[in-house]
């Protein structure tokens, strides 16, 4: 099979198909997608080696429970142990022992064939086409805002960044009634949820905007976000931090101890709700999609991934 590995460079290769033992499923690739993490895996980030991607949907080829063969499947990408304390408390995310697709000792979605264990899966409704439901684990990942902090319709919120993660955040959260801002660099991406009633906010406009917000989320993707955060938040709001990049940020604790502001590491989430979303049709996710490749040309995919302007690249067998 073909699979798309990461060790200090990027090569196509071709390896034998895995196996489905135990707990573990076979799944054939149907899409998946190349996100942010991904690309800062190629800089550094987590010094993963390995086959990258975690994005994905599939059809189910082998598995233990005859009753999942031939289903369309999306899959949480944290596979735990099952058995440590953080297991028992339904919070797997953060099993000690987990691997993680494509990002922590598990090889990712960018081959032909993955395995992922059987409790990680979700069946994807049909009325959910291929290119909706490989953006699962990031609506997921934009949802777990949703469970970590409640927005009412009357809190001013800004979302910082209109990349990715940064739309598809502004897609989840245009269902709270909230004041709902989204901060950026690039007209053409904002635009692309005007019709979620989100007020679109441009960087001279955001440079004159005063400390008069209840929640930030910050998703740009780059150390500058947490300053700008800061200088947004008001005194005992909260910042909602979702980028992840190969670096690090000066980090002066002063400011969130005299404002009081809670500051929340948000990273992965539950994918009922994403599900949820996409099979309600209140997210367009599609509209992110700008280029569809075979995945033998992953790495033409991951150069237009990187280029100024480009949203979502999806790569299919």
């Amino acid at each position: 099979m073909k699979a798309i590995h990461f060790d200090q460079e990027l090569r196509c290769v071709d390896l034998p198909v895995p196996r489905a033992d135990g707990r573990e499923v076979l799944i054939r690739l149907s899409k998946a997608g190349i996100c942010n993490t991904d690309l800062e895996i190629t800089r550094g980030y987590f010094g993963f080696r390995g086959i990258l991607g975690h994005e994905f949907v599939g059809v189910v080829e082998a598995s233990n429970n005859r009753s999942l063969l031939g289903k369309r499947a999306v899959g949480e990408i944290n596979a735990a142990c099952g058995r440590c304390q953080y297991c028992q408390k339904q919070l797997q995310r953060h099993c000690p022992h987990r691997t993680v697709l494509g990002i922590l000792n598990r090889d990712g979605a960018f081959r032909e064939f993955l395995t992922l264990p059987e409790e990680n899966l979700h069946i994807v409704p049909d009325s959910i086409s291929d290119e909706e439901a490989v953006f699962t684990e990031p609506i997921a990942a934009a949802c777990e805002i949703l469970d970590q902090t409640d927005i009412r319709s009357s809190d001013r919120v800004a979302i910082l960044g209109d990349g990715k993660l940064g739309l598809l955040i502004a897609m989840v959260l245009s269902h709270t009634r909230c004041d709902l801002s989204l901060l950026g660099r690039h007209p053409a991406k904002q635009a692309l949820v005007e019709d979620y009633g989100v007020h679109l906010v441009g960087p001279e406009t955001a440079q004159k905007l005063s400390r008069d917000f209840d929640l930030i989320v910050e998703a740009t993707g780059s150390p500058a976000g947490w300053e700008q955060a800061l200088r947004l938040v008001k005194p005992r709001g909260k910042l909602v931090l979702k980028s992840t990049f190969h670096g690090s940020v000066a980090f002066n604790p002063a400011p969130l101890v005299v404002d009081e502001i809670i500051v929340i590491g948000s990273r992965c989430g539950r994918f009922e709700p994403a599900l949820e979303l996409l099979e309600a049709k209140k997210v367009t996710p599609t509209r992110l999609v700008h280029h569809t490749l075979p995945l033998d040309q992953a790495l033409r995919a991951f150069d237009l991934a990187q280029q100024p302007g480009v949203l979502k690249v999806l790569l299919q067998p």
